[in-house]
């Protein structure tokens, strides 16, 4: 058995690129930088040195995310691998890519930061918004064969995100 699961956070290294299928799909191509810490041989000191993953959304959610996301937001991706390979001038390329099942902000955008996607607690935290559902009436139970009762949609709830300064992180780029 093998697992194909990949979990990385990191910042955008360039604006997203949108473009479709000649079937209509849409597909959101862009980069992250992740760091990986190594300790240099000559000073003994711990140095950041950055990988560059490309990383592939595709469908509904790829045309959306596109207008949250640009250079330099942080971002946490969970995904698959998939390994490509293609012949250009005669030579071999290939490369290794993330395609995206769940992606979280990490860091609000300075354009939407009263639509991001967290919601302040009383205490001061964050918390991950999300929907909440309605409060329902205590009404008893219907009896046999009386209509079922329907129930409300649950309604998104309004979001606001952390302040700028909680990330302190420097971009790799």
């Amino acid at each position: 058995m093998s697992i194909n699961r990949v979990n990385i956070s990191g910042n955008l290294t360039r604006d997203p690129e949108m473009r479709a299928t000649q079937a209509g799909t849409q597909i959101l191509t862009f980069g992250v930088a992740v760091n990986d810490r190594r300790r240099n041989p000559q000073t003994g000191e711990w140095e950041d040195y950055p990988n560059y993953i490309d990383c592939v959304v595709f469908g509904n959610r790829a045309e959306s995310l596109s207008r949250f996301l640009s250079k330099g937001t942080k971002v946490a991706v969970e995904g698959k691998l998939r390994w490509s390979q293609w012949e250009r001038d005669g030579q071999k390329r290939s490369k290794i890519e993330v395609i995206v099942d769940e992606i979280e902000f990490l860091s609000p955008r300075q354009s939407q930061q009263n639509q991001g996607g967290y919601q302040q607690q009383n205490q001061g935290g964050y918390q991950q918004g999300g929907y909440q559902p309605r409060q329902q009436s205590q009404a008893p139970a219907p009896a046999y064969g009386a209509p079922q009762p329907t129930y409300a949609q649950p309604q998104p709830v309004q979001q606001t995100p952390p302040p700028a300064d909680v990330y302190d992180e420097d971009i790799p780029f």
